[in-house]
């Protein structure tokens, strides 16, 4: 991208805003920096998981600073694409001023899955393979909004 194009304003949207929408601004943070600006934020927002926290550090990629945000907090922003990351957010995603483009792409929700789990390994081992399902998504970030493919 040219120096003098702005970086894409983009928002990941999740129920909680505790785990997936989590990790994608941390991945995008982390791997496309300079194209995208990332933001997190879920429409009824209940704190960072710690377990989204941890096997996020097992890869090198700190997200113990995020904070857990509302919608309404913010309302100022001018996003290029909100991406809803789980069908709830998809179902109830708000209406965005502008020339807001919408993407649904949905990963499995590790707590969820995690309850079932019989041991706190088999629980991470969920996290784990979300995390990479949303680091894969993350990678191809712009071709995945855009229709476009390397």
């Amino acid at each position: 991208m040219p120096a003098d194009e702005k970086r894409l304003k983009v928002l990941f949207l999740c129920t909680g805003n505790s785990c997936r929408s989590q990790m994608a601004e941390g991945w995008a943070r982390a791997l496309k920096a300079d194209i995208i600006e990332p933001y997190s934020a879920g429409t009824k927002p209940h704190g960072v998981n710690p377990l989204a926290v941890r096997v996020m550090a097992e890869v090198g990629v700190d997200i113990s600073s995020q904070k857990s945000k509302s919608l309404e907090s913010l309302k100022d922003i001018r996003f290029d694409y909100v991406i809803t990351l789980c069908d709830d957010a998809n179902e109830t995603c708000p209406f965005f001023p502008g020339a807001v483009k919408t993407v649904h792409v949905g990963f499995d929700d590790p707590p969820a899955l995690a309850r079932a789990a019989t041991t706190e390994e088999k629980a991470l081992a969920i996290y784990r393979r979300v995390r990479d399902e949303i680091r894969a998504f993350v990678e191809k970030i712009p071709n995945h909004l855009t229709g476009t493919h390397e």
